[in-house]
């Protein structure tokens, strides 16, 4: 026994399942952790909603609102746009 050694496996591109499972440990490590931020930043918006709905997101000039007898309709396209373009700015800015 003194010799013995264990198998290494090798994938069909030439990597061993070692560094395989490693590689997948580091992308699941990456994913659970954006899944965290993106948490954070989720209730981070909820907790300061009071103060943002002062600035008039939700109510600016193109978003939609029908109100009828048996329900509302709303849809803020405006409002979407505006938060897609800073949110864009800002991880842009971040990835610089």
């Amino acid at each position: 026994m003194k010799g013995w050694r264990p198998k290494r496996y090798v994938t069909a591109d030439g990597e061993s399942a070692a560094g395989e499972q490693r590689r997948d440990r580091q992308r699941n490590s990456t994913i659970g952790r954006s899944l965290v931020i993106v948490g954070l930043a989720i209730a981070a918006v909820g907790l300061l909603w009071p103060w943002l709905s002062r600035l008039g997101l939700g109510r600016l000039p193109g978003d939609i609102y029908v109100h009828g007898e048996h329900g509302s309709f709303y849809f803020p396209i405006a409002t979407s746009l505006l938060v897609s373009v800073v949110v864009s700015l800002v991880l842009w800015l971040i990835s610089r």
